[in-house]
């Protein structure tokens, strides 16, 4: 018989549950997994709530940033990662760490018109911007008192028939998202008001007033056990480097490794991972062709890395409000406001590359995942934690090993341990 989920959304947590575990016939330790995840307050934040989902969270170490030592909170399930963004950044501090430099940051949005005359509509933005930025702040009067609001409006013409009137404003130490929509439909009813057709009002993902570029240079004796070697290395790297520059292929998987540390630390601070996302690979395809965001080249004194991502992110508000430990890794790290997470993130990314590419163009990927990789096969099989050391070590002497040679394992070591 077929449920009913109409009005899914009134029913309690628990009455939910129970009709979540009837339809899914889970099991009662099911069951019991999803009441023991369960926090009301979450109930409040998404619909149709059920259960919490729990991701580990990791420490970033010897992150040095603008002279600046700092611990950075990660929440990240994938293996390797923390450890790599932890190398690369040792490997960094080495030197003079990573430098990182905001010019502005500013998010914005469109109001998007049909068969509006641009030049007519050029020239009345022009006369009436001191009036539309004015509007656009009295809609969320609050941003001004937190030194942000409302900066510039320019129009563009998106094609013969639709027009976009983009809106550039400071959101302070927030993300922005809600205050910028609530102004650009302000600006959107003044137009609708002079007859325009306007088809949406929308902020826009794309964060491109919003970049922030890190730096950081690792002496040639810091990446192999003689100068030669070391150079070597990095000569590796550098052409690793212009490969991702040169080929998509390469490119989206040189980013989504920037991604892995920069992600994993946007979630940690209570941001929203899919605008960054979003961001961050918009960005990567502005010249037209998709490009890694790394540069790495061989300078006289050493390997220097140089990367600008744009990074849509707050300090306050959304998720950032909800979650205690938000707050709580926020004192982990150190960071006080939004410009400084947002070079803490960013160098976050660079360290994480540079350790993925050294990997790459030495031992290659798989050697520095394969422990935690064994860790991952092994416990996903129902492997405990006091069983895990026997059977890691066992794993590694396997050439392929797989989930029956973990079982069998298992079997083995609790067979001995029940005649012990």
């Amino acid at each position: 018989m077929a449920a009913n989920w109409n009005h899914f959304y009134q029913k309690s947590a628990e009455q939910r549950l129970a009709l979540v575990a009837q339809w899914a016939h889970l099991t009662p330790s099911q069951l019991n997994d999803l009441q023991q995840t369960n926090a009301p307050i979450f109930d409040h934040l998404i619909e149709n709530y059920l259960a919490d989902y729990a991701l580990p969270e990791g420490i970033v170490t010897h992150l040095t940033v603008n002279g600046t030592a700092y611990l950075v909170p990660m929440v990240i399930e994938e293996p390797s990662v923390i450890a790599a963004a932890s190398n690369g950044s040792k490997l960094l501090s080495a030197g003079q760490g990573i430098s990182a430099t905001i010019k502005e940051r500013l998010l914005g949005g469109e109001v998007v018109m049909k068969n509006a005359s641009n030049a007519a509509l050029s020239a009345l933005v022009a006369r009436q911007q001191a009036t539309l930025i004015q509007l656009a702040n009295a809609s969320h009067p609050s941003i001004l008192r937190h030194g942000g609001g409302a900066k510039r409006l320019t129009v563009r013409k998106l094609d013969d028939q639709f027009t976009a009137v983009d809106l550039l404003v400071d959101p302070g130490e927030a993300m922005g998202a809600n205050l910028i929509n609530t102004m650009l439909e302000a600006v959107a009813g003044w137009f609708r008001d002079r007859q325009y057709d306007v088809i949406m009002a929308i902020l826009t993902n794309n964060a491109d007033h919003s970049l922030v570029r890190v730096q950081g240079t690792i002496s040639f004796d810091r990446l192999g056990a003689t100068l030669e070697a070391g150079r070597n290395v990095a000569d590796r790297i550098a052409d690793a480097s212009t490969v991702a520059e040169i080929d998509p292929h390469r490119a989206v998987t040189n980013n989504k490794g920037i991604m892995n540390g920069v992600d994993a630390v946007v979630l940690a601070m209570g941001n929203d991972w899919r605008a960054v996302e979003s961001a961050v690979h918009a960005f990567a395809a502005s010249t037209g062709q998709y490009r890694g965001l790394s540069h790495w080249r061989v300078t006289q004194t050493g390997l220097t890395g140089d990367m600008t991502i744009p990074l849509p992110v707050g300090y306050v508000g959304g998720a950032a409000g909800v979650f205690q430990m938000v707050a709580v890794n926020h004192a982990i790290a150190h960071v006080t406001d939004v410009s400084e997470l947002m070079k803490v993130i960013a160098a976050v990314g660079l360290a994480q590359n540079l350790a993925a590419l050294k990997a790459l163009v030495t031992d290659g990927i798989q050697k520095g995942h394969m422990s935690l990789q064994l860790k991952s096969l092994a416990m996903a099989n129902g492997t405990k934690p006091a069983e895990l050391g026997f059977i890691v070590g066992e794993l590694r002497k396997l050439a392929r090993p797989d989930a029956e040679d973990v079982k069998q394992l298992l079997v083995q070591l609790r067979k001995q341990d029940f005649h012990e």
